[in-house]
């Protein structure tokens, strides 16, 4: 497929700036994949779509507070640094983008905090924007952390949410259920999931799955090929347990029902799945590339959220509903007025 043909006009004001007050408030689009037929649903009434024995595979990856802003040594000028990853405890390095990386060489040195109590030392260029940065610090390792994190702020998608962070975001952009720090952007479908609805869920037989991948910018980077056979994703570190793996499996050979509860479950769940169509424990990363058309081998739902157009998140929706369906169905979700975006409505695909 092409590049192309997941382009559609979104209007600014589609785009969700803020999430709905209650997390199970949000609507829901229901699209049946064998009929075509879409209803207009609120997202807590996902219940009545799954029964006793039905299992949903969250992302419990959680997103930690990735974005911060210091100043270049001699010159002052403000520097956005936004943390990947950390490449060497002991050492303090972190893999990161800094904007403007044109002001940014190796040997510079970035203050950081009001009194400038953090320092870094750039050692490294990664790529355009990136660099590897040495924290001098003295002290225990979570007393660094700590410190660290407390001059950061919730790591915002600003090409998608145009606006400063708020208090609120530290909770909201977060699932209820988040546990493995190493995300530097939330996993969108399950921001929706509210405590009482999980509860429910509970009380209602099903059962839960819970995976890690912990989802990078490259969900937000631009694809620059108009075939998308050429297109290389980002890697990103993904985890799959034993006991998520029984779950599943035990679900698929009883024949019930298995939702994958957003892009990054579809993705991991699809890059660690045997010959007969099982899942199987992992400990990895993976580039993991799904675009129509696609044969999906382990879930039979999902939920995901409305997607910017052009964007790697999209193109996996439309191979798992049809690329017919999903992008008619968006369509659909303009007309009525649905919110697009991380902070935006969901929808639920079935059969």
């Amino acid at each position: 497929m092409k590049l192309s043909q997941f382009k559609f006009k979104l209007p600014e004001d589609k785009i969700a700036l803020h999430p709905t007050r209650y997390r199970d408030e949000s609507r829901l689009m229901v699209l049946h994949k064998k009929t075509g037929e879409i209803e207009h649903r609120v997202f807590k009434d996902i219940l009545d779509y799954f029964d006793d024995k039905d299992v949903f595979i969250f992302n419990d990856t959680k997103v930690f507070p990735a974005r911060l802003y210091g100043n270049k040594e001699k010159t002052g000028a403000r520097i956005e640094v936004f943390l990947l990853r950390e490449l060497n405890e002991e050492l303090r390095l972190w893999d990161v983008l800094v904007d403007p990386a044109r002001k940014i060489r190796i040997g510079n040195k970035l203050y950081f905090g009001e009194d400038d109590s953090m320092v870094a030392e750039v050692i490294d260029n990664t790529t355009s924007r990136g660099r590897t940065l040495r924290f001098l610090y003295d002290g225990p390792h979570e007393e660094f952390k700590k410190a660290l994190y407390a001059l950061g702020e919730t790591p915002l998608p600003h090409t998608i949410i145009n606006r400063p962070v708020e208090a609120d975001d530290e909770e909201r952009f977060q699932s209820i259920f988040a546990k493995n720090e190493g995300a530097v952007t939330a996993p969108t479908a399950s921001l929706h999931f509210s405590r009482e609805l999980m509860k429910r869920m509970e009380i209602k037989g099903i059962d839960f799955a819970f995976i890690t991948m912990h989802a990078g910018l490259g969900n937000f980077r631009d694809i620059d090929v108009e075939d998308l056979t050429k297109h290389k994703m980002d890697s990103e570190q993904m985890f799959v347990s034993e006991k998520a793996v029984n779950i599943v499996n035990k679900a698929k050979d009883a024949n019930r029902n298995i939702c994958a509860v957003g892009t990054t479950v579809m993705r991991a769940i699809e890059s660690t799945v045997s010959t007969d169509g099982h899942l199987k424990t992992f400990e990895g990363w993976t580039n993991k590339f799904i675009f129509p058309p696609y044969e999906f081998t382990v879930a039979n739902s999902m939920i995901s959220n409305f997607h910017m157009p052009l964007s790697t998140l999209l193109m996996i929706v439309a191979a798992f509903g049809g690329y017919d369906l999903v992008m008619d169905a968006y369509q659909v979700a303009l007309k009525e007025g649905y919110r697009f975006g991380t902070y935006g409505d969901a929808m639920l695909i079935i059969d």
